[in-house]
């Protein structure tokens, strides 16, 4: 088998990239046939090594052990994300419990665990230098909160947990594209395409084109890159309404793709590992090993922006109800309502039309935007490569140089939304930095979901989000740590947000959008005028993007506080929830519970939704510093951002790594008056 599949030979590639030309769905499950063993045959021999435990035998050995496992794993995790297919999808049910299994095996395994814990113990007297001693902390916290130091009993009853909730993730994420994929709102004739602007009327026929319909078709999905547009600017209430409804219902239909059960499973679940770990709620057990400790810090934050968000909402349904006075549109408003009647609001407040902006903003010139910045900040250069096979059409690959052109890492970008794709923007990588074998070069990627058509052209919260996950990108790309444990993203997860949220606020500078904001049939900047409109209109409908965020965060936050043995009917959950945080129905969320692929699909994000806005005090506070000296490039704070933040890894505590960026703690009121919550 080795001799015929590709997973398992050398990649003789450019760079050493997986062969994606070469790679089919039926490679990978005898590739991790072969893989899992041999990665657990290191670990045994780690474990029966007959010296006493080192930090050189155990803690490097451990770290630098099953390469050919992980390199598989992230290929697959890749593949099942960006580019599926129904033979890779059901490969992925089939492997799911498989893979967890064999983590299990690892971080379960009790010679390495007796070796990892023995180190720990002694610690103090080891002569550690930082870095080792931070590894060796993080590796022993993750065997612990794997179920290492339960009974046995425990621990196999754990195992069992976690390769059942592998399971019903991949469900849940598969029942999720499922239903996405499968909606779209055909729009047959001018009264549907009624208040459309030409660059939305062209990603819709581009999505109709996508799924084979006839020449001149038009039809809208769920995607965000054409639904929210569509929210945004369609006329017809109707449709409108459709549109919407599908993006809540997702996940909630009765049948064979209903999430409602597999969500209320999932958090049987982990209730039940959290017991075993003896915490009373799965929030706290997940919250050990955050930077906010405990649930109420995440509430006491949460509280600082609901009510008042609620507040200044009124304020703004009174203007948007006015307008739809004006406009002959029913009252009271509803959701799908709120996008539409906003827009026609800023427009007659500021007078700053999406549509007149969207021309400035094409994606290829977004991209050079946020290249630039990535070399003022920190010196880096992006040398497209052509001819090098990727996992799609779309996609495109880039080398990443410093200033001594020195070749740093791989940038891949996949910008654009499919059937094949699950929604969302995100980072992940395909190879990550590390000292091993002299260092490994890391393979970043980047994927967004931006409607495709001859000129993309981007809304501005669109940018917002390229730039976002480009500062995940960097993340991974500017890593410098010896351990692959901490390398990149691996960081606490109310902190990996920071490098991602900070890097936005690039996209608003001036500087950056009178150089790269370009018409892109003219060439011409924008125009000052509009440039001020946008700067004028920043604060605009803060209210709703924040209860928006906030009470999926609190619900998020509820649920996993439940006491440990509670049965949840999802929806139930979800509706008194709502009822009792007073989420206004003409604003709703931007994620129910049935398709809350954050909450769902894996545990990272499991009462963690809040860390956005956690990592959004830091972030305000941490652009601060450039706003402070009065230039948003100014090198000595743009050095201090790229050692302690972008390129630290988790070598350290995130709170003291914020400590040395900014010379103190973090503080909360740049956030609120970013928000304008507060003045």
């Amino acid at each position: 088998m080795t001799a015929i599949n590709p997973l398992l030979q050398d990649w003789n590639t450019p760079y050493g990239l997986p062969p994606f030309d070469l790679v089919k769905a039926e490679h990978f499950v005898p590739a991790f046939a072969a893989a899992l063993p041999a990665h657990l045959a290191e670990i045994d021999a780690i474990a029966a090594e007959s010296a006493a435990p080192t930090f050189a035998n155990t803690l490097a050995a451990f770290d630098a052990s099953g390469r050919l496992n992980s390199r598989i794993s992230l290929l697959f995790e890749n593949l099942t994300a960006s580019e599926t297919s129904p033979a890779l999808q059901a490969v992925e049910v089939e492997l799911a419990p498989r893979l967890a299994a064999h983590r299990n095996a690892i971080y379960l395994h009790a010679g390495l665990f007796a070796r990892i814990a023995a180190l720990y113990a002694r610690r103090a007297e080891l002569d550690l230098d930082p870095e080792q001693l931070r590894l060796l902390e993080r590796v022993h916290l993750d065997f612990v909160r794997a179920g290492a130091n339960l009974p046995p009993a425990s621990r196999a009853r754990y195992s069992a947990l976690t390769e059942r909730l592998a399971a019903l993730s991949t469900a849940f994420t598969q029942n999720v594209l499922a239903d996405e994929s499968g909606f779209s709102l055909a729009l047959e004739d001018e009264a549907a395409l009624a208040g459309l602007p030409e660059f939305l009327r062209a990603s819709a026929q581009e999505a109709a084109q996508q799924r084979g319909l006839p020449a001149g078709s038009h039809v809208i999905t769920l995607s965000p890159s054409l639904a929210e547009p569509f929210l945004t600017f369609s006329d017809r209430r109707d449709l409108r309404e459709a549109v919407w409804r599908g993006r809540v219902a997702r996940g909630a239909h009765d049948g064979v793709h209903d999430n409602r059960p597999v969500a209320a499973e999932i958090m049987a679940l982990r209730q039940e590992q959290a017991q075993l770990h003896g915490y009373p709620t799965y929030a706290d057990y997940q919250l050990v090993d955050r930077m906010a400790g405990k649930p109420e810090a995440v509430s006491a934050l949460l509280g600082k922006v609901w009510e008042p968000a609620k507040k200044k909402a009124e304020d703004d349904r009174a203007a948007l109800t006015e307008m739809a006075r004006s406009l002959g549109q029913p009252t009271p408003i509803a959701a799908w309502d709120w996008r539409y009647l906003a827009e026609k609001v800023r427009q007659a407040r500021y007078d700053l039309d999406d549509a007149e902006l969207k021309p400035y903003f094409a994606l290829e010139n977004m991209i050079g935007a946020m290249f630039d910045c990535a070399q003022r900040l920190f010196g880096l250069s992006f040398v497209e490569q052509h001819g090098v096979a990727l996992h799609h059409a779309d996609a495109r690959l880039w080398e990443v140089r410093n200033r001594d052109n020195a070749l740093i890492g791989l940038f891949i970008g996949d910008n654009y939304a499919r059937a094949s794709k699950r929604s969302g923007a995100w980072m992940h990588i395909f190879r990550s930095q590390s000292g091993h074998n002299g260092g490994t070069l890391p393979v970043v990627i980047n994927n967004n979901n931006f409607a495709k058509a001859d000129v993309t052209l981007l809304s501005f919260d669109d940018v917002r989000t390229l730039f976002h996950e480009f500062g995940h990108g960097l993340h991974g790309l500017l890593s410098q740590v010896k351990y692959e444990r901490l390398a990149g993203t691996q960081v606490l997860q109310d902190y990996v947000e920071l490098p991602s949220q900070i890097f936005e606020n690039w996209a608003e500078e001036e500087v950056v959008l009178q150089r790269h904001a370009r018409h892109y049939q003219s060439g011409a900047a924008m125009p000052p005028a509009l440039l001020e409109k946008l700067k004028r209109a920043r604060q605009f409908d803060q209210a709703w993007s924040t209860i928006m965020y906030a009470g999926p965060a609190l619900i998020d936050m509820a649920l996993h506080s439940l006491p440990n043995g509670s049965k949840v009917d999802i929806a139930a959950f979800e509706a008194q929830q709502c009822a009792l945080l007073g989420v206004p129905q003409d604003i709703g969320q931007r994620h129910y519970l049935s398709h809350f692929q954050h909450l769902f699909s894996g545990p990272d994000y499991a009462a963690g939704y809040y860390v956005y806005m956690w990592a959004e005090v830091l972030d305000a506070d941490a652009y601060d510093a450039f706003i402070e000296a009065g230039d948003p490039f100014e090198q000595k704070i743009a050095e201090r951002l790229r050692r302690y933040i972008y390129s630290s890894g988790n070598k350290q505590d995130p709170a003291l790594a914020f400590r040395a960026f900014r010379s103190r703690d973090p503080k909360v009121e740049p956030m609120l008056a970013k928000r304008g919550l507060i003045a």
